[in-house]
This record gives structure tokens, C-alpha cells and sequence, in this order.
């Protein structure tokens, strides 16, 4: 191996080793799973052709961080806002309930876990680390102009000191001071639905038989067994459609109506944004087995399901979680890639 050989490979072993931590940040700054990870591949592209330029005088990390702020910035100079359902319209009741799709670009993107969140042996770190992927953060977030984002998700979230974060944005600690104060002020007043969500981390044994009940309920489509398990103000949401439902009557009325074709449906664990999640096929009535329709993502509460959120473009979704586009109908169990 020539010396240009071993040193380049060197550099690519330096910057990978920020990726996940990276695209975690560009993740809550961008709402978006695949916006993110462009952002981080185009923060390696720019770290990897100045890093001759980087003389070490800050940490190869906190100079990471600077790029990928400028990256994701630049994206948000559209003033674009990633969003969910209950951010855009009213909930519907089930007499009323059509399925209007919004594109893409509207929805906050769901995102795998072991894709944003790095291995730590900090307990209190990982438990920070997981809450600021979790949905209703992620939504408050997009409440916050870029900039209080980037200071609130640096202070808060990563802990940098305020005169670390000033340096990064070019700014003064003072100026840092007043934006984490302003982006925690809009934060408290609009509370997001799903930001009482309580989730152990392992889960405990309550919530786990609250998920073994609902794979359960879910999988043998028993309305009744599944009502029980949601709380009275339980929400769910379908992106890309911007309808959403509230309590359990009209969620199951929904499942039994409109969305009685996953009556059967099969459910795969996955983690997904600091919360419990499933993979969900339902039967292919043409190729048999069963097809992708849905990644879930469940907020739970007080022993209850509070959120049921379900995002259906499966093409885009389950490979990013390592999951198949098919199973076989005899298949229990399936390996995962997420």
C-alpha cells in the first residue's frame, strides 16, 4: 500500500467515524431521512477536499459539525418545513374521512434508529439521544427558525458550551444565549401532540406486554382487544395522506372500513425514531404472502397507545429500515438489516 493509498484511507476511517452522529444532527435540522443523509454526504465531500485546509485547531468533530451547519442552512434557506398531519389541518371525524395525499417534501420522515443514533455507554446520553429523535420533538423542532435549531440541538442535545456554538456559527455567546432562550420560549408554547410520550430504554416489562398485546390485537384485527390497549385521545396518522384521527372509536371504525384490507396483516419489529415500531405487511391477495404497507411508529403513555402513526410509502421506507419488500407466507421470522 503507497503512502497516498494508506493516507487517504486514513482520512475516509476519520470522517466515517462521525457519520451516524452527523446524520442525526442533519436528521432533526432537516426533518427529512433522505435530506439528511445527502446533507452528511455532501459534509464528507466538502471535509474530505479541505482537509488539507484543516490545521487542527479545533477538534476534527467540531469542525464536522460547522460544515454539516452550513450544509443543512443552505437547505433551509427555502424556508421549507417538514410537518405532520395535525400540523396542517384539523383532525376528522370518521364520516368525514378521505384520503388526500400532500407531497413528500410536506411530511416530517420517519428514520431507523441505528441510523442516527451512535453506540454510547452513557445511559443519560443515550436516553437524551433518543428523546430528540422522537417524533413530537422532531416536530417542535421545525417550529424553530434554522439557526435557533442548530443552537437549541448543539446546546441541548450534543452539550456544546455556548462559546463552542458561537464560534461554530460565527456569532457571539451572548447572541447564542438569547437564541437557545427564544427556541425554548416556542418550544413551551406549542407542545406537541406525543410529547408525553414515556418510552424505557430497554422497555420495561409493562411496555412490553403492551406491545405483545397490540402485535397481538393487530395481527388478529380484534377491534375490541385493540381499543382497550389505545388511550381516549389516542391519535393516528397516515402521511403522505394529511388525514388524521382521534380516539379509538374512529381509529378502529377507520381500521375496519377504509383500511379493512389489512385485516391479517403481519407486524415486524423495528426501531424507529426512540420508539417502538413494526413493520407492516398485509396479505398480497396476487403473489401471496404478504406486501409492505406501512412502517408504524407508537407513542405510548401512562400504559396506553397515545400515538399510532403510519408511513406508508413502504418503497422509500423499509429499505432505509433493511427490511424485504416481501414475505412468504410460511415465514416467522425474518432477519433484519436495520
Amino acid at each position: 500500500m503507497t503512502n497516498g493509498t494508506a493516507t487517504t484511507t486514513c482520512i475516509d476511517a476519520r470522517l466515517e467515524a462521525h457519520r451516524v452522529e452527523l446524520t442525526g444532527y442533519c436528521y432533526r435540522m432537516l426533518g427529512s431521512s433522505f435530506e439528511a443523509e445527502d446533507a452528511v454526504q455532501d459534509t464528507m465531500v466538502r471535509a474530505w477536499r479541505g482537509f488539507d485546509t484543516f490545521e487542527g485547531r479545533s477538534s476534527l468533530r467540531s469542525w464536522l459539525y460547522r460544515i454539516a451547519t452550513n450544509v443543512c442552512l443552505d437547505m433551509l434557506t427555502a424556508g421549507n418545513k417538514r410537518a405532520r398531519p395535525m400540523d396542517l389541518t384539523e383532525s376528522t371525524p370518521l364520516a368525514r374521512a378521505a384520503l388526500s395525499p400532500r407531497p413528500d417534501h410536506t411530511w416530517l420522515e420517519p428514520m431507523p434508529d441505528s441510523r442516527v443514533l451512535p453506540e454510547t455507554a452513557d445511559p443519560a446520553e443515550a436516553a437524551v439521544a433518543k428523546e430528540s429523535v422522537r417524533l413530537a420533538f422532531m416536530a417542535a423542532l421545525q417550529q424553530l427558525p434554522p439557526k435557533q435549531r442548530a443552537v437549541l440541538l448543539l446546546r441541548e442535545v450534543l452539550a456544546w458550551k455556548a462559546s463552542e456554538v458561537a464560534e461554530l456559527l460565527g456569532t457571539s455567546v451572548a447572541s447564542v444565549n438569547s437564541a437557545l432562550q427564544r427556541a425554548r420560549a416556542t418550544l413551551a408554547e406549542r407542545r406537541q401532540p406525543g410529547a408525553e410520550a414515556s418510552v424505557s430504554d430497554p422497555l420495561d416489562e409493562e411496555q412490553q406486554k403492551l406491545l405483545e398485546r397490540y402485535v397481538a390485537a393487530f395481527e388478529g384485527y380484534d377491534m375490541a382487544a385493540l381499543t382497550a390497549l389505545l388511550h381516549e385521545d389516542a391519535i393516528m396518522t397516515m402521511p403522505p395522506f394529511d388525514l388524521w384521527l382521534t380516539g379509538p372509536g374512529d381509529i378502529t371504525g377507520f381500521m375496519t372500513t377504509l383500511g379493512a384490507s389489512c385485516a391479517g396483516s403481519r407486524l415486524l419489529p423495528v426501531q424507529v425514531n426512540g420508539l417502538p415500531g413494526f413493520a407492516h405487511y398485509k396479505p398480497d391477495p396476487e403473489a401471496g404472502g404478504f406486501t409492505p404497507w406501512a412502517v408504524q411508529v407508537l407513542e405510548i403513555s401512562d400504559g396506553r397507545i397515545t400515538g399510532f402513526h403510519c408511513f406508508l410509502d413502504t418503497r422509500r421506507w423499509f429499505p432505509l429500515c433493511g427490511l424485504p419488500l416481501h414475505l412468504e407466507a410460511e415465514t416467522d421470522e425474518v432477519e433484519q438489516g436495520a
